[in-house]
C-alpha cells in the first residue's frame, strides 16, 4: 500500500540560525571581564583580587613554637638578654597567642624568679619579682590545685621576701609561701619542685633540719634536674659545708652547662674561701657563656671588685 510522507522537509546539512544580538553581548562581556581580572592578579599592593597560592605575608607561629624557642634559650643560658632573643620574651609570646597556657605561665614565673639574681640593683630585683609573682598569680588562677603551680608560686614569694626593705611585707611572704609549699606537697610528695621549694622556704623560716631533709628527698626523686641540686646546693652553703654546696652546684651546671647563675653562685663561695683565683675563673665562666649581656657584665664587674 502507498504511503504517503507528510511532514517537515527533511534536511542533511547545518541550518543557519537567527542573528541574536543578545548572545553577542554576553561573550563581549564575558570576554573584557575576563581581561579586567588577569590585570588585576598581583599588579599592585592594593589589588582586590591576588594570585592563587601566595604565601601568607607573616607566616603563622603556634604556641607551641614559642615554648620549644624558650626552652632553647633556656638550655643556651639566655634567660635575659636585652639584646638578641630570650627565654622570657619567648614565653611571653607564647601567651599572647594562648593566655590560658599554664605551663607557660609557670615557667615564665620560675625564670623571672631565676633573672632577678642577674639584676644588679635592688631596685630592679624587686621590679622583676614583681613581675614574677604576677605570673604566679595567673598559672594559679588557671589551675590552683596543681602541685607544680604551687611549688613554683612558692619560689616566687621565698624570692620576694629575700628583696623586700620592709620586715613586715617580708614575714607575710614568707608565711604565704610557706602555705603554698605545703599545698603543693600535700597534692603531691612526689613533686620533687615542691620538695625543693619547700626546702628553700623553711631555710628561709631557719627551719634547717626540715630544709635539709626535704632538699635531700628531692635530689633523690630528680638527680637529673637543676633545681633540686640547686636547692641543696643553697642549704648547703648556708650550713657553711661549702666544699658539698660547691659539689652540688656543680652538678646542676653539669645538668644545665650554660646557666651563669650557677656559676656566679660557685664563684661567690670560693670567694668567701678566699681562694680569689679559683672565684674569678668561675665568674670568667659567666662572662663567655653570655659576653654580650650588659646585665651579667655590670653585675659581675661588682664582685670582681669584691673579690
Amino acid at each position: 500500500m502507498d504511503r504517503q510522507l507528510t511532514g517537515k522537509r527533511p534536511t542533511f546539512g547545518k541550518r543557519r540560525g537567527k542573528f541574536n544580538p543578545y548572545r553577542i553581548l554576553f561573550l563581549l562581556t564575558s570576554i573584557i571581564g575576563g581581561i579586567w581580572f588577569i590585570l588585576q592578579i598581583g599588579s599592585e599592593p592594593t589589588d582586590l583580587v591576588k594570585p592563587l597560592f601566595l604565601p601568607t605575608p607573616t607566616p603563622t607561629r603556634i604556641a607551641n613554637s614559642f615554648i620549644l624557642e624558650a626552652e632553647a634559650h633556656f638550655e643556651a643560658g639566655r634567660i635575659d638578654d636585652p639584646f638578641q632573643g630570650d627565654a622570657i620574651d619567648a614565653y611571653r609570646k607564647a601567651l599572647e597567642l594562648e593566655p590560658d597556657n599554664i605551663r607557660a605561665w609557670t615557667e615564665l614565673a620560675r625564670l623571672l624568679t631565676y633573672s632577678s639574681s642577674l639584676l644588679s640593683t635592688q631596685q630592679e630585683k624587686i621590679v622583676r619579682m614583681a613581675e614574677a609573682r604576677e605570673a604566679s598569680a595567673q598559672a594559679l588562677e588557671l589551675a590552683r590545685d596543681d602541685s607544680t603551680v604551687q611549688a613554683i608560686h612558692a619560689l616566687t614569694l621565698d624570692w620576694s621576701a629575700s628583696v623586700t626593705a620592709d620586715d613586715d611585707q617580708r614575714e607575710e611572704w614568707l608565711v604565704e609561701a610557706e602555705q603554698a609549699a605545703g599545698y603543693a606537697y600535700n597534692l603531691d610528695p612526689e613533686n620533687y619542685l615542691a620538695l625543693a621549694f619547700y626546702a628553700e622556704v623553711l631555710l628561709d623560716q631557719q627551719k634547717w633540719s626540715q630544709a635539709e631533709q626535704h632538699a635531700r628527698t628531692a635530689v633523690e626523686l630528680a638527680p637529673d634536674v637543676m633545681d633540686t641540686h640547686r636547692v641543696y646546693a643553697t642549704v648547703l652553703e648556708t650550713f657553711g659545708q661549702y666544699r658539698v654546696a660547691i659539689e652540688e652546684y656543680e652538678h646542676a651546671a653539669a645538668i644545665n652547662p650554660n646557666l651563669t647563675f650557677l656559676y656566679i653562685r660557685i664563684g661567690v663561695i670560693y670567694r668567701e674561701l678566699q681562694v680569689y683565683d679559683v672565684a674569678l675563673e668561675y665568674f670568667a665562666k659567666a662572662i663567655a657563656i653570655n659576653n654580650s649581656n650588659g646585665f651579667h657584665y655590670l653585675y659581675l664587674l661588682k664582685l670582681y671588685q669584691q673579690s
